[in-house]
């Protein structure tokens, strides 16, 4: 996905058959248990940096850094010193492009 923009971002995430795009701002050291959500996500990082951990396996994501989530997968998510931004494109039904 595009990330010159958040415009550009929302555009191209609402042509792929995304229902909405939002920009997530995170708190420094901020920690999000293990957790799932009833959506599907496509995000950019665009500030800062956070650890995603799915299945065991951790990333480290850091501006330009992207991640994919299908509905329902269980992870957890830790932001570095700064905190993050990332934009985030969400669909809840089984709509893709």
């Amino acid at each position: 996905m595009n990330f010159e923009s958040f415009d550009k971002f929302e555009a191209e995430a609402l042509a792929a058959g995304f229902e909405e795009a939002l920009v997530r701002e995170w708190a420094p050291h901020q920690i999000i248990a293990m957790h799932s959500h009833p959506f599907d996500a496509s995000a950019v990082v665009t500030q800062g940096e956070m650890w995603l951990t799915c299945d065991g396996d951790t990333r480290h994501l850091t501006r330009g850094g992207t991640f994919e989530l299908t509905r329902g997968k269980p992870h957890s998510e830790r932001y570095g010193p700064e905190g993050a931004v990332y934009w985030v494109a969400r669909r809840s039904t089984g709509n893709a492009a």
